[in-house]
């Protein structure tokens, strides 16, 4: 076939891609869980968790390149700055965007209009604020290789990613599945009405939804800066494609849409193989339409109250 011999190179930079992807998909899926809508403004929160940790890491330690252990500090404060900024970012959408309609009891299409909106004043405003040029952090990650597996060169930034998008994902798996509030996210994902007549307070599981979606967003943000900068451009394709993760393993579904990021990083990593670079896009949207078509519950297909 086409990519058999770069096959495992393909699915090397595949999954770092797929590990992204189902970062910025959890958003997607949390936020669809408990209101049962799309948030199309995520792609400003990815975007968003980018600048924050550049103007963090910038603020701490300029642009000089830090090595040995300074490098595991630049990775968590970057990590960290990024998801703060994506909670912030994320928290003010629910509270002005959504908050307002939903008391209102507003039609899905107020929402989607309100998403939009919001999606491209952020995006705008970011061009303004923060130039039209990419801003590269001075990050100590080379590209250069580490080891190979299977014939296939593994780089620093592969590995950087993959650990650090492995231990986010376990990490919100385990808060949906066991701790108190991720019951509250079930509980509201599954029925809402019933949850509250039960004591919850349906109005701070949201909240706290789309922080925790925000925060996974924003780290995607900082982890996607690392080898190509951040511009006010760059949250929306990787947004779109792991919106497409989230609906290949199956919206509302946390472990769907991990496991939808990974397949489509890979996929469309060997669809390039056997096409052209510049068909990767029209792969991915491929594979959406696709899944559209023939499962559209995606992989897993469950609501979220039912997944963990």
């Amino acid at each position: 076939m086409c990519f058999t011999q770069n096959f495992w190179n393909l699915v090397v930079s595949g999954l770092a891609d797929g590990f992204l992807y189902a970062l910025i998909a959890i958003g997607y899926t949390l936020v669809y869980g408990v209101l049962q809508l799309i948030n199309f403004a995520h792609s400003e929160v990815f975007m968003s968790g980018g600048f924050a940790s550049y103007f963090i890491l910038n603020a701490a330690i300029g642009t000089s390149q830090p090595h040995g252990i300074a490098s595991v500090g630049f990775l968590a404060l970057g990590t960290i700055g990024g998801g703060l900024g994506g909670a912030v970012v994320a928290f003010l959408l629910e509270r002005v965007a959504y908050r307002p309609l939903r008391r209102r009891n507003a039609p899905r299409l107020a929402f989607l209009i309100s998403a939009i909106g919001a999606s491209y004043f952020i995006y705008n405003l970011a061009g303004k604020e923060f130039g039209r040029n990419a801003l590269e952090i001075p990050s100590p990650f080379t590209n250069g290789p580490v080891f190979t597996i299977f014939g296939a060169t593994v780089q620093t930034v592969y590995i950087v990613v993959a650990v650090a998008a492995v231990i986010m994902l376990v990490l919100v798996d385990r808060v949906v599945a066991t701790t108190r509030l991720g019951k509250g996210i079930r509980a509201v994902a599954q029925d809402a009405e019933t949850a509250s007549l039960m004591g919850v307070n349906i109005d701070r599981v949201i909240s706290q939804t789309f922080i925790i979606g925000g925060v996974l967003g924003g780290a995607a943000g900082f982890l996607f800066g690392l080898p190509f900068g951040v511009v006010y451009t760059m949250g929306f394709t990787p947004a779109l494609k792991a919106f497409t993760a989230a609906v290949l393993g199956g919206v509302g579904n946390i472990r769907g849409a991990m496991i939808g990021g990974l397949i489509l990083g890979i996929a469309e990593n060997l669809g390039v193989a056997c096409t052209q670079a510049s068909w990767r896009d029209v792969v991915a949207f491929g594979i959406l339409v696709l899944v559209l078509l023939i499962r559209p519950t995606g992989i897993l297909g469950e609501q979220l109250g039912r997944a963990a």
